[in-house]
Order: structure tokens, then sequence, then C-alpha cells
């Protein structure tokens, strides 16, 4: 969980620099409309590597064990984004700092890749046959607390810290802290031992088929499921801690910090909403849940945008606590489990990887960039968003329908029943 901290603190922070300050660094010369589209371009660039991290880490993990996986994705991502913090600008080096700014973001979106689905399976694998929801949520509660020091980092920039300063290079600030982070991390996931699940099927499996291979060819019905699972979360994930920062700024005004400081402090409720969802799926099913933060998720959309331009921020916070804590923590905190759930221990890395990141390059990872520009053809009015946001929402509701359960038997117990 510590690991997944600070490696989605990397990840987010790109995110929410992406939002507020990356189109007038990197590209100068656009106006601020195409400035902001070609920084949201950059941020789906890292979604549209992470399958590839999925690929790779899924078939290292499956074959070679899961905790050599979750250290490598760590130290690229501390890497990577210690790197962002060093780039020179637009004014200073031309089209060079774009384009490495893009290739940084493909570099953290393999990591990335490698990371989801890895620490997922990891928790789930070394939890009980009846707490598998509970702590495959600390997955979900690592990730939100990540997004609370990323948002809390420019939440603080901003109120501390002018814009123009901002601007200068104090943006830099909250990149160049990962190594310290890291290196913490690091060291408390070289302690950890690999589950015992996965030594026992390593044991008996001498063959040690190609995972990817066998997935595609044995598994793509669970693929198709896992990733019609991930589609509306992943999207209500990003809507609300990346595309409502922009549009709250737009509402209020650009210096507006009260989009960041509303991220903040739902993300430090995760820390709790997470754990309860997951205990929750324990005890009554992952199905009935997830489609509650499904629907919720796709009903709520529109009083979203009506709380938000009451310009009220007690209003706008409460919003957003609602969709990230109460509906989307419904789907996100059983995800691991229910994922882990469907494949066997011989794939499952590869196939919850694979699920994990298929459906976030569908969902989330284009959401900003197809928000912005939903929002231009609605002449700034947000109905576009709130259809498209229907219509992702109808896929993970038909997807939670089909996914078998599991019940309370133990992961080996399921592999037998499928077989």
């Amino acid at each position: 969980m510590v690991g997944a901290v600070f490696e989605w603190y990397d990840f987010y922070l790109y995110g929410i620099a992406a939002a507020l300050v990356f189109n007038k660094i990197f590209f100068t010369d656009l106006d601020s409309t195409a400035g902001q589209l070609a920084a949201f371009a950059t941020y789906a660039v890292g979604f549209v590597a992470r399958p590839l991290g999925a690929v790779f880490a899924g078939q290292i993990a499956d074959r070679h064990g899961r905790r050599l996986v979750l250290i490598l994705s760590l130290v690229t991502m501390g890497v990577v984004t210690t790197m962002v913090g060093m780039l020179p600008t637009y004014r200073q080096v031309g089209v060079a700092a774009p384009i490495a700014l893009v290739l940084l973001r493909l570099i953290q979106g393999v990591a990335a890749g490698a990371e989801q689905g890895g620490a997922a399976v990891f928790m789930v694998e070394h939890s009980g046959a009846r707490r598998r929801g509970r702590w495959g949520s600390l997955a979900t509660s690592g990730a939100g607390l990540g997004l609370l020091f990323a948002s809390g980092a420019f939440f603080f920039l901003q109120r501390f810290v002018s814009m123009q300063d901002i601007l200068a290079g104090a943006w830099r600030i909250p990149f160049l802290i990962s190594p310290v982070l890291i290196i913490v991390g690091l060291v408390i996931r070289a302690t950890v031992p690999e589950p015992e699940v996965f030594e026992r099927a390593q044991e008996t499996d001498g063959t040690r088929p190609n995972a990817f291979v066998d997935l595609l060819r044995n598994h793509r019905r669970q693929l198709a499921l896992g990733i019609g699972l991930r589609i509306s979360q992943t999207t209500a994930s990003y809507f609300y801690t990346v595309f409502s920062v922009y549009y709250i700024g737009v509402v209020l005004g650009k210096a507006s910090s009260v989009g960041s400081a509303a991220v903040a402090v739902s993300s430090a409720l995760s820390l709790v909403s997470a754990p309860f969802w997951g205990v929750v799926s324990d005890r009554a099913g992952r199905r009935r849940w997830y489609l509650f933060g499904a629907i919720g998720s796709a009903v709520f959309i529109t009083p979203f945008f009506l709380l938000v331009d009451t310009r009220s921020p007690v209003l706008i916070g409460l919003a957003v606590i609602c969709g990230l804590n109460v509906f989307h923590d419904a789907m996100s905190a059983p995800q691991p489990a229910w994922l882990s759930e469907l494949f066997p221990t011989s794939v499952r890395s590869s196939g919850v990887g694979m699920s994990y990141q298929i459906g976030a390059v569908l969902g989330g990872g284009i959401l900003p960039l197809v928000g912005v520009f939903l929002l231009m053809a609605g002449s700034g009015r947000p109905w576009l968003i709130v259809a498209y946001f229907g219509l992702l929402s109808a896929v993970t509701i038909t997807a939670a329908f089909l996914a078998p359960e599991a019940g309370s038997r133990g992961l080996e117990q399921v592999e037998q029943a499928k077989a």
C-alpha cells in the first residue's frame, strides 16, 4: 500500500499539473483552449502506454514473481517523475520541451500499467477468502492517498505561492521530492514475501506457459468482463480528479484552488470509504454494490454540474466527495478482489493488469481530452459530457450483471470450480 501511495502520487501529480499549468509552460505558443487540449493530450498518452506495461509486467509476474514487478515499476515511476520536474520549458528549448514531456509520460504510463494490476493481485493473493475485498481495497486507499499528496501539493502551491511564481518554476517542487518517497516505498516492498497461492502454483506448474498468449487464447470472456468493469469506474475517477479541477477553474476563475482542495479532502476520506466498501463487498457480494456505484455515477453526473455551477465552495466540495467517496469507491474498492477472482493464478497478473489498463484507456485516459472537446462542442455547457458518461456507464453495468461472483471460496477453490 505504501508503495502504491508514492507511485500514484507521481502519476496523479502529472494529471493535476496538466490541468493547471502545463498548457502555459510547454505549449506557450498556443491559445489557452488549444494549449489545454494539448496538455490533456500528453496526459492521455500515458494511458496509451499503460496496456504495454501491463503486458510486460503480467508476463514477468505470472512466470517469475509478483514482487519483482512492484519493485521495477516503483523505481521507474520515481526516476521519470523526477525528470519531468527537471525538464526545460518551451521558452527555453522550444519544441524539444513538449516532445521530451510526451516521451517521459509514455514511460510513466508503462510503469503505471505495471503497478496497478500488480499491486491489486499482490494484496488479494495475500488475503483470506472472506477478506479479499477488505485487503484489496487498500490498493484503492493507496491510490487515494497518493492523490491526496498530489492534489495537496498543488493546493498549497496555489494557496501560498503566486501563479507567476508557480509558472516561473515553483511547479517543479512536487516533482522533485519524488526520490525521497520512492526510496521509502522501495525499502518496504523489498521485504514482503511472495503470496503462498502463487508459490504453490509455481510448484505444480513446471512448464510456465506464455501467460499473455494463454490469456488471449483461453480467457477472453473474463478479460472482456474485466475491461467492462473498469470503464465506468476509471471514467469517474479521472473525471473528478482531473477534469473537474479544470472545469471548476473555468467556472470560478483560473487561479481558484477550490478544485484541488475538494479532491484533496475526498482523497483523505477514501482512507475510510474505500475499506468500508471493500468490507461491504465481502459481506454482501461484489455485484450489488458495484451496480450501485455504476448506476449512481451515471445519475449523479448531472447534479454534480448543477452544484458546481452554484459557485459555492461548500457545495462543490460536497459534489466531489459524493462522486468519489460514495459512487466511485463503491466500484473501485471491491474491484481488485473481483478482477482477481475472474482469472486463475497462472494468468492472474496478466488478466488483471490488462483489464485495468485497457479499461483505463477506454475510460479515464481520454476523459479529460474528450471532456474539454465536448465542453467546447456544447458551447461551454456540459450536457454532452453527461451523455458520454452515461454511455460508458452502460458498458460497466452490463459487465457487472454478467461477471460471476466467487462468494467466500478461496482463490484455488474458485479455479477448481471453473475447471
